[in-house]
């Protein structure tokens, strides 16, 4: 059953190829014509191994037959029964629109976006409490958001102890001169003095005046901004109780969180660009000053500091921001993403050896940049691979080997797995997250992008708030959704996600799932990749909408 559906599937894929022949055959015979070259046999542009000596249609899809000329090589022919191999005619590459880039050395550049909050210096931040008994008299400053400089009055304490405390500093000091009074005791009522909270000044006016007062001045310890006041006038306050808190906002943090996986690409001094929705068009540049060493066990993520200046007091504090961090690495061997497949069980990539010949190589990744990717084994510098056209050229290999008998026959009845998430016991995911991945996946089934997009967020959050173990699977993809400006944009990272989200619901007992579980044997970007659908509903292939909506079986 499923070889029958699979193979009708990837012939259509293989049709369209063979539509953009037959299309462009009349050019292509004219041309030939005209240089008078041999006809050597006519070949079915979809069905390659059917020829025939004399013009006519192929016995399968009905398509007019192709002249092949002397010189020319088949459309596409399996080479020596190897199916890592595949040749094709130029007039076909040029069809399809091959195209090839080089590996190269070159350095790896990604772009990592966060977010996080503004918070200002935790060194400079003081909680300024009473340090004697008595009654406020007199506040200088009676509301938050002030802005107040050092040493400023912020409020005036009427206590008897320090009239006490005076009194007993000046009498030790007018004593002192005949020996009465030790040093080491008139340095103590100082240092007493200094305790309650009087400075050096207040000190020095006493001694000159030598007129003692039982009020005391809070002052400003520096420049900064009250941000929460609890001092009233005519209050009595004890030792120990809050009056006021300042921070110093001329300059705040931006924290966010990092995770994990993404440690080893963080350094001291990366420039990381800073936006906030209250600034719009505006973005702070400022290097990485902290990557706390302490990782948080229950979100596997580290704390990361950037110091953005704000002489003018535009950033607020305690306010939402995003990031971008910029990511370069050594140079290293590197390929386009687009010239990467994953319609086997591991990454790959076609290579072209020249003469039309393309050979199918497994790769080793390493990281995964914005437009490359880091390649640790299976192609060398300077080869070209195959960034455009490969998937076409992947779905005709196929096919020329399964005809012939070379390729695998697809015996199982069920699709074969690609494997993204590998749990050993049941797992429910929330009900929340269950519902609003149906409704995205629906919206692009239905060739719906603005519901797409007005979803998204909700799935976004829904994944956040899962256990630890799905957190960690879902995020890598859910970080990846994007809006998109079409369809096909934002259908190449809901592949991964949906497939991930579908293999985690399939851990389920079948009569226990959350959902329907559909596969498709030939997705744009894992080759072949998964969904969940509502218990009532048909297949609704979410990676292609309305151009191959009912593509894919249900998997139980």
């Amino acid at each position: 059953m499923y070889k029958t559906v699979l193979l009708i599937v990837v012939a259509l894929l293989g049709g369209g190829i063979g539509w953009f022949i037959a299309q462009h055959q009349h050019t292509a015979s004219s041309a030939a014509g005209s240089a008078e070259r041999k006809i050597l046999f006519y070949q079915s542009p979809m069905h390659p191994w059917i020829t025939s000596d004399k013009p006519g249609k192929c016995t399968i899809c009905g398509m007019a037959l192709a002249p092949v000329y002397e010189g020319d090589t088949t459309a596409v022919n399996a080479m020596e029964g190897n199916s890592d191999f595949i040749k094709l005619a130029d007039a076909t590459a040029s069809i399809i629109g091959v195209a090839t880039t080089p590996v190269r050395m070159a350095p790896l550049h990604r772009t990592l976006r966060v977010a996080g909050v503004t918070s200002d210096d935790e060194t400079r931040h003081r909680i300024l409490s009473a340090r004697v008994p008595g009654r406020i008299e007199e506040l200088h400053v009676n509301q938050i958001g002030v802005e107040v400089l050092h040493h400023q009055p912020l409020a005036v304490i009427y206590s008897p102890d320090v009239l006490t405390a005076q009194r007993l500093y000046l009498e030790n000091r007018r004593v002192g001169a005949s020996g009465a009074v030790s040093a080491s005791e008139i340095a103590s009522s100082r240092e007493k003095l200094l305790a309650f909270g009087l400075v050096d000044d207040d000190i020095q006016k006493l001694e000159q005046t030598e007129k003692p007062d039982a009020t005391l001045v809070i002052r400003a310890p520096f420049d900064g901004t009250v941000v929460s006041r609890k001092a009233y006038e005519g209050q009595y306050v004890d030792v120990n109780d809050e009056l006021f808190e300042i921070g110093d906002f001329s300059s705040l943090w931006f924290i966010f969180d990092a995770y994990e996986r993404d440690l080893p690409l963080l350094k001291l001094g990366q420039e990381v660009d800073v936006t906030l929705t209250s600034l719009p068009g505006e973005t702070m540049t400022a290097p990485i000053a902290f990557i706390d060493p302490n990782l948080n066990e229950s979100t596997r993520t580290v704390r990361v500091r950037v110091v953005l200046p704000n002489p003018l007091r535009r950033i607020l504090h305690r306010q939402t921001a995003n990031g971008i961090v910029h990511i370069e690495s050594a140079p290293t061997l590197l390929i386009p993403r687009s010239a990467l497949l994953y319609t086997r069980e591991q990454p790959a990539a076609y290579v072209d050896l020249g003469g039309g010949v393309y050979q199918f190589r497994q790769l080793t990744l390493g990281q995964i940049g914005d437009t490359d990717a880091e390649i640790l084994g299976g192609v060398n510098d300077g080869e070209k691979v195959v960034t455009q056209a490969a998937l076409l050229i992947d779905s005709q290999s196929q096919l020329a080997h399964i005809a012939t008998g070379s390729g695998s026959t697809m015996e199982s009845e069920e699709p074969e797995s690609v494997p993204i998430v590998t749990l050993t016991t049941p797992t429910t995911l929330p009900p929340e997250l269950i519902e609003t991945v149906l409704k995205i996946t629906e919206a692009l089934a239905a060739d719906h992008l603005a519901d797409y997009q007005k979803y998204l967020p909700a799935v976004q959050a829904a994944v956040q708030q899962t256990t630890e173990t799905v957190h960690d699977i879902l995020m890598p993809f859910a970080e990846k959704l994007v809006s998109g400006t079409d369809l096909k944009e934002a259908r190449r990272p809901f592949e991964p996600f949906s497939n991930a989200v579908a293999d985690i619901v399939r851990t389920q007992p079948a009569s226990e799932r959350q959902a329907k579980i559909f596969q498709c044997p030939m997705s744009p970007v894992l080759g072949t990749a998964r969904w969940i659908q509502k218990d009532n509903a048909e297949t609704r292939n979410p990676f292609f909408g309305s151009e191959m909506l009912n593509c894919g079986v249900e998997l139980h």
